[in-house]
């Protein structure tokens, strides 16, 4: 059963992580997707993936985080797809270090990439969901429910998310949107492979299920809220973390 057949997503940062594991998962769940790429050291592989994943996947250069771009953006996928169903805000950014050495550069990176893009994205997605409702999903972190010591400007575009999240839920919920969080803990990618193992056996130590989680089981909890099997959940963030958030 392909829970997402006839359902057009529309996913940020898709080119790599969880990105590219949401793109995979919604194209096997029967969903028509477009994702997004920044930089052109991506274009190649975002090419590939979407060759790769068939006809009703399309990868599109575009920064969510700057307000023209994204507003250009979802016009030309409702044009491209004929109307637009899910939308995942998943491009995110790390600049980690302690606040005192956190220039404002550093801060305002992460917090235009994290948390306005969310606003960008969210903004020009409404008016096509109004019509025949939809479900936004928005990519939280555990880290902006309990913090992060080194990555303020990382844990405050993160729980701005939730509560961004959760205003969006009440505004909308009347005319057929939902919206939610998804947070998830130490997930294995890119960035975690390049862990030295004094510092990955000091986060599989805080797991209580003592393993990192991967790309497709976040895949996996943004396809429920995504699907008809959440029509009555929205306004919540769920956790997808081993148990660390608990």
């Amino acid at each position: 059963m392909n829970l997402l057949d006839g359902k057009v997503a529309l996913i940020t940062g898709g080119s790599r992580g969880i990105g590219e594991a949401l793109v995979r998962k919604f194209a096997e769940q029967g969903a028509k997707v477009a994702f997004t790429y920044v930089s052109e050291s991506s274009a190649e592989r975002s090419r590939k993936l979407a060759e790769e994943l068939g006809d009703n996947v399309r990868a599109y250069q575009s920064d969510a985080g700057d307000y023209a771009q994204a507003e250009a953006l979802v016009g030309e996928v409702v044009k491209d797809f004929g109307k637009l169903d899910i939308l995942i805000n998943n491009a995110g950014i790390t600049r980690d270090t302690l606040l005192l050495r956190m220039t404002e550069q550093q801060w305002d990176e992460v917090i235009q990439t994290n948390l306005k893009s969310v606003f960008n994205m969210t903004k020009h997605c409404l008016k096509p969901m109004i019509r025949s409702g939809g479900s936004i999903i928005n990519m939280s972190s555990v880290v902006g429910v309990f913090g992060q010591a080194g990555q303020a400007n990382y844990a405050a575009s993160k729980a701005g998310i939730i509560a961004f999240s959760k205003s969006i839920a009440k505004e909308y919920g009347s005319r057929g949107i939902r919206c939610n969080a998804v947070a998830p803990g130490f997930i294995e990618t890119e960035m975690t492979a390049v862990l030295d193992e004094k510092t990955r056996d000091g986060y599989l130590s805080a797991i209580p299920m003592k393993r990192l989680g991967s790309g497709e089981e976040v895949a996996n909890a943004c396809v429920f809220l995504a699907s008809d099997l959440s029509s009555y959940v929205s306004g919540q963030v769920l956790s997808v973390c081993g148990a660390l958030n608990t």
